[in-house]
C-alpha cells in the first residue's frame, strides 16, 4: 500500500474538498483498494492546474501530470492524478456513497474560503458582465443543490437559487440544475469571501466585474488590489484584456 503520511494537511484537504464540488473526483478504481484524487484542466489554464498540482504534492507520486490530446470535446488538456491512498479513501467514505459524491452539511461544513475559491475558479463563471454568476452544479441533483445553496446562505450569507436547464442535443432532452447567484450584490459578497485566495493572475478575469461607469469600475478594481496578492498594473492589464473581448466596452478602454 502507498502512504506517504497518516493524515492530510488542512491545506491538502481544503483544495480537494473545494475541488470535488467543481473539477476534481476521488475514484476507487481496480486493482487498488484505496482512492485516487484527480482532475484536469485546459492548457489554457496551465498556471492554475500547476498551482494546484503544488499544493497537493503530499499525496502526489514522481509522474503525477501529463497532456492529453485533442478529443474531439475540446483543446488540449492537463491532468493529474494522486497516489491511491488510505487517507484519500477516509476522504472517499465522508464525501461519497454509492460510489457517488454525495452532498452533505457533515463534510461542507469543513470547506473553508480557501475551498470556496477552488470551488469557483473549478467550475464558477460570471454572466452578464459580472452582474451575476453561475456555479456550473450540472452532475448533482436537485436535493443536493438544495443543500449546497442552503449552506452557502447559512454559512456565508451568501443567497443562491436553482434553476433548472433543459437542453435537447440530437433528439435527447436532458434536465439539469444550477447554482445562480442572481444579484450583483450578492456576487460581491461572494468574491470578497474568496478574493484573498486568487492564486494566480491569469485566474483573475473570474473575479474581475465590468461597469461602464467608471467611478463604478474603480471601486470594483480597488477592492480587488486590496484583497489580492497582484499589482494594480497587473489587474488593469487583465481588466482591459476583459473589457476588449466586448463590443460594449471597446470605445472606453
Amino acid at each position: 500500500m502507498n502512504t506517504k503520511h497518516s493524515f492530510l494537511s488542512d491545506r491538502c484537504k481544503e483544495v480537494m474538498l473545494g475541488s470535488l464540488l467543481g473539477d476534481g473526483s476521488l475514484r476507487i478504481q481496480k486493482p487498488y483498494k484505496n482512492a485516487r484524487f484527480s482532475f484536469r484542466h485546459s492548457v489554457l489554464q496551465q498556471d492554475y492546474f500547476f498551482w494546484k498540482v503544488e499544493q497537493l504534492k503530499e499525496i502526489s507520486g514522481e509522474k503525477c501530470w501529463w497532456k492529453q490530446e485533442p478529443n474531439g470535446y475540446g483543446g488540449e488538456m492537463l491532468r493529474y492524478q494522486s497516489l491511491a491512498l488510505e487517507q484519500l479513501s477516509e476522504l472517499y467514505q465522508l464525501t461519497h456513497k454509492h460510489n457517488r459524491l454525495v452532498i452533505k452539511r457533515k463534510w461542507l461544513n469543513q470547506l473553508t474560503p480557501l475551498s470556496l475559491a477552488v470551488w469557483w475558479l473549478d467550475d464558477g463563471s460570471l454572466i452578464g458582465n459580472g452582474k451575476r454568476g453561475v456555479f456550473c452544479t450540472d452532475p448533482f441533483l436537485l436535493e443536493d443543490q438544495k443543500i449546497l445553496a442552503q449552506y452557502l446562505q447559512k454559512v456565508w450569507k451568501v443567497k443562491v437559487a436553482i434553476a433548472k436547464i433543459v437542453r435537447e442535443r440530437d433528439g435527447t432532452k436532458r434536465e439539469y440544475y444550477r447554482l445562480w447567484i442572481r444579484s450583483s450584490e450578492e456576487l460581491k459578497k461572494f468574491l470578497r469571501i474568496i478574493l484573498p485566495y486568487v492564486p494566480v493572475a491569469s485566474i483573475l478575469p473570474k473575479v474581475i466585474l465590468l461597469y461602464k461607469d467608471s467611478q463604478l469600475q474603480e471601486r470594483w478594481i480597488s477592492e480587488v488590489v486590496e484583497k489580492t496578492s497582484f499589482s494594480r498594473d497587473v489587474i488593469e492589464k487583465y481588466l482591459a484584456e476583459k473589457k476588449s473581448r466586448y463590443k460594449r466596452f471597446q470605445k472606453v478602454i
